[in-house]
């Protein structure tokens, strides 16, 4: 089959699923509510694939994804599992070809030549050099480029490389996904973190409060010894509360990653945890919610911490393991406080199935192993350039001296 015939029969799977999404009595009606939502209503046939494609590939009804849906009926099932696979990510454009590009992907650092489903032509406007979020997928060794939702000059480099770091948060795997040498590489640096976290401290854990928990890991990362005789878990009534300054968004990450812990309002308990397997995790509250098992009476809001820890999917199944592992009556009180009957394994398989369908390393890992973190990270630790000093008198509503174009009373002149 030549690369036109398998382009052809590609897009003629995606009109499949178009006309799925028609047929289908629950989908279209999902469909037509997420188009009402979003204004598209009344969008010309031919713009609505821009609204189509990520309707698709993000859309769950019932659990299931609309492709997975379409998947169980196709006819071309090959097809409908690349699409199942494919990969949304931030790419750099390293070179425009005949017939598609040839990308890096900032999020698992791996360049891909990627055919296009369509003509160059529709891609005027778009060099070399620029950032594209986009959703590549993989079919008989050949990667296509299905979607292209963003396009970033080159001067916002810093844009596209933080947009990748918070992927990266969010999903840690993207790291290692389609990458197995990157895999293997996160597997060599836990390994031997491993080693040196309980060579460093003579456990695994460490119980401390977000006051000391930063200092703890800076001295571990740093390879300097610290002292923990005056920064253990001195809390005296533990409690569970929202701690605002852990509401991580797209704006505010980074800048609530480089505060760390001691620069949150209230003091709470942390536990930093070296997992063997997948790396170091600092969790909040890890100790009020053991305390539950002694006593659940003593926790004030113990069924938010329960809550917490089984649906934050920052948590993962070998935390639940550890917990479970040291209190023998951990499914007792939880199935008492959440009004479930569950095995430990019920459990498991109900909040924490992500863990178990793909591997998934500790964020903090991952994001040490980030050649992309590092970079937006050199770009946040930077030192900001200064004011301009004014020497000479300058009125309040003249051009401020710096060169913004402002006022200066808008500008350096701000009380």
């Amino acid at each position: 089959m030549t690369v036109i015939e398998k382009i052809n029969e590609i897009n003629e799977v995606v009109k499949e699923i178009f006309d799925f999404t028609q047929t289908n009595e629950t989908i279209k009606a999902d469909f037509d509510e997420y188009l009402a939502t979003i204004g598209g209503r009344n969008i010309p046939l031919n713009q609505m694939e821009k609204i189509f494609l990520p309707y698709i590939f993000e859309r769950r009804i019932n659990d299931k994804s609309i492709l997975e849906m379409f998947a169980e009926e196709a006819k071309n099932k090959k097809i409908a599992e690349s699409f199942l696979n494919s990969l949304s990510s931030v790419f750099e454009i390293k070179k425009i070809l005949k017939n598609g590009f040839e990308l890096y992907n900032l999020i698992n650092e791996k360049i891909y030549k990627v055919l296009s489903l369509t003509k160059m032509t529709n891609f005027r406007g778009v060099y070399a050099g620029q950032y594209i979020v986009a959703r590549i997928f993989e079919l008989d060794g050949e990667y296509y480029v299905i979607e292209i939702t963003n396009v970033l000059s080159h001067s916002q480099k810093e844009e596209a490389y933080r947009y990748a770091v918070m992927k990266l948060v969010q999903t840690p795997r993207l790291l290692y996904l389609d990458n197995p040498e990157k895999e293997e590489e996160i597997k060599t640096t836990i390994a031997d973190m491993y080693k040196k976290f309980t060579k460093a401290f003579d456990k695994d854990i460490i119980l401390t409060t977000n006051k000391h928990a930063d200092d703890i890991i800076g001295a571990f990362n740093e390879g300097e010894e610290i002292d923990l005789s005056d920064k253990g878990c001195d809390i005296q009534n533990y409690k569970f509360f929202h701690v605002k300054e852990l509401d991580n968004n797209y704006s505010n990450f980074l800048e609530n990653s480089m505060g760390g812990f001691s620069s949150h309002n209230e003091t709470y308990d942390v536990a930093v945890i070296f997992d063997e397997k997948n790396g170091l995790y600092a969790i909040p509250f890890y100790e009020t919610f053991c305390k539950i098992f002694e006593d659940k009476n003593a926790v004030e809001n113990a069924k938010a911490c329960v809550e917490y820890f089984l649906t934050n999917s920052s948590i993962p199944n070998t935390i639940l393991e550890r917990v479970s592992t040291q209190y023998p009556n951990f499914m007792e009180v939880i199935n008492e406080i959440m009004g479930t009957n569950y095995t430990f394994d019920e459990l498991i398989k109900t909040y924490k199935s992500e863990y178990i369908k793909d591997k998934i390393y500790s964020s903090a890992t991952v994001l040490f192993c980030s050649n992309a973190f590092s970079q937006i990270f050199d770009y946040i630790s930077a030192p900001k350039p200064q004011a301009p000093v004014v020497t000479q008198k300058v009125g309040r509503n003249d051009p401020c001296p710096c060169g913004s174009g402002k006022k200066f009373k808008n500008c350096c002149g701000k009380a």
